[in-house]
């Protein structure tokens, strides 16, 4: 059998994307290889990955895509993110794909922003960007040792992928810029992402079931390990949903540190998919309050179930085991099931934490958003779609108050919750607002009026 072929490309000071594309389909068409980029700053726009293809970025490396949502009008895919249909690279139905090398992808995120809004701490996105890579429906995926810097939108998105992994990937965004996602698996089978260093204003690590163009699910999402990722994020660092069409079942996270964060963990049921047999196991969390434009604020842990279009009611959460969670956080612990499929089995072990009070006030109220309200905002109210819609009061709609104020961890609705060796270190006296239990188990009352707690 004849060794791969090795093309090898320098850089150039003009648009190099034709050279690019004609050496990856001739490495295909041969029967696969690599295409190493050399050392230097490399010209682009949208880049179609063929099977067999490793598009390798050496040391020295720059590939610069040209930020103009314009320039992928020649890439775009199937599966629909924050009205973005285009990818800087992308590949679709292909095999034994990568993308590695030491070198860095700069995606020049600073081109799609309009403005920045100080009311919730967050720059203004253009309406349509660029994920940076999308590979849809291909198997034996590999990414690894890249830098990927300033990402538009979404940064790794696999969807309906089998056999993907990511290795040693370092993701560095704006951490003011909203949906720049680090890596997300969408109804991918069989997956491994380690030893990846990201930091973003959005997701870190996220698994979903995405809807696609026929209007149904895209695929499930299973046997997913996730471990020694060290994840900053001012959305979920470490998350499952919120877009959950078809099942999520059989993920691990483990050894993994979260630090800079609004949330650590997170699981969020909104859109029929069940989830199911999930684990966070050797986690260090650190999370911080932010401002209410932002999801979250503070919390080591949150699992929601809410029906977010009332057509498709949200799927159960089912057999959830968080064990060896240390760290600090300003929010609380919170496991809410406000919709009817519920959440079942839940099993929390040796936890330690300490809760202390953060600056701005936002940990006392727990968030249940996405919801409805979000998939349009109304005229007359402040928001942004998919984001936060204020209502007339003022206050975003889908932040809630704790009964009688933050408990150290809430439970409402929950069928089934074993905790053991659960310590939060809370401080005395308790700042106000805070309430006094440091447990609250909250349950819809026997006539369906308000709620009762113990």
């Amino acid at each position: 059998m004849s060794a791969p072929s090795l093309v090898a490309i320098e850089a150039l000071d003009s648009d190099n994307t034709d050279r690019l594309q004609a050496a990856i389909d001739g490495l295909s068409a041969s029967g696969g290889g690599r295409l190493e980029l050399l050392a230097g700053i490399h010209l682009c726009r949208g880049l179609r990955l063929r099977s067999g293809v490793d598009l390798h970025l050496a040391a020295g490396a720059v590939l610069r895509p040209v930020p103009d949502y314009a320039a992928y009008a020649h890439t775009t895919v199937s599966v629909i993110a924050e009205k973005s249909d285009r990818g800087m690279i992308v590949a679709r139905d292909a095999r034994r794909i990568s993308l590695t090398g030491e070198g860095r992808i700069e995606a020049g995120c600073e081109s799609f922003i309009t403005g920045d809004d100080e009311t919730v701490g967050t720059f203004i996105p253009a309406e349509f960007r660029p994920r940076v890579v999308v590979f849809e429906g291909c198997d034996e995926v590999e990414i690894s040792c890249v830098t990927i810097s300033r990402s538009p939108m979404w940064t790794l998105h696999f969807v309906n992928c089998t056999d993907v992994a990511v290795r040693s990937v370092t993701i560095e965004n704006d951490r003011r810029l909203p949906n720049t996602d680090g890596i997300v698996l969408d109804a991918c089978r069989g997956g491994v992402i380690e030893d990846c260093t990201i930091s973003t204003a959005d997701d870190g690590i996220c698994l979903k079931t995405s809807i696609g163009p026929e209007g149904v699910a895209v695929g499930r999402c299973e046997n997913i390990l996730v471990r020694r990722c060290a994840v900053q994020s001012l959305s979920c660092a470490l998350k499952i949903g919120t877009e959950t069409h078809g099942d999520v079942t059989n993920v691990l996270f483990e050894d993994c540190s979260v630090s800079s964060s609004n949330r650590a963990l997170g699981i969020f049921s909104r859109d029929g998919g069940r989830i199911s047999n999930v684990r966070f196991s050797r986690i260090s969390v650190e999370c911080r309050e932010t401002p209410d434009g932002f999801w979250g604020s503070g919390e080591a842990l949150t699992v929601n179930v809410v029906d977010r279009i009332a057509e498709r009611p949200a799927g159960a959460v089912e057999n959830l085991i968080v064990e060896d969670v240390t760290g600090r956080m300003e929010g609380a612990i919170t496991i809410i099931a406000a919709a009817p499929s519920g959440i079942r089995n839940v099993s929390l072990a040796r936890i330690a934490v300490d809760q202390q009070p953060g600056q701005l006030g936002t940990g006392r109220t727990y968030d249940l958003r996405p919801t409805n309200a979000d998939l349009a905002p109304k005229a007359g109210g402040g928001g942004r779609a998919n984001a936060w819609t204020r209502g007339s009061d003022g206050r975003v709609i889908g932040l809630q108050d704790y009964p009688q104020g933050m408990p150290a961890v809430y439970v409402a609705d929950v069928a089934g919750i074993l905790m053991k060796e659960v310590r939060i270190t809370r401080p005395t006296p308790l700042p106000q607002g805070w309430n006094e239990n440091d447990v609250v188990f909250e349950t819809a009352a026997p006539d369906g009026s308000g709620a009762w707690q113990n």
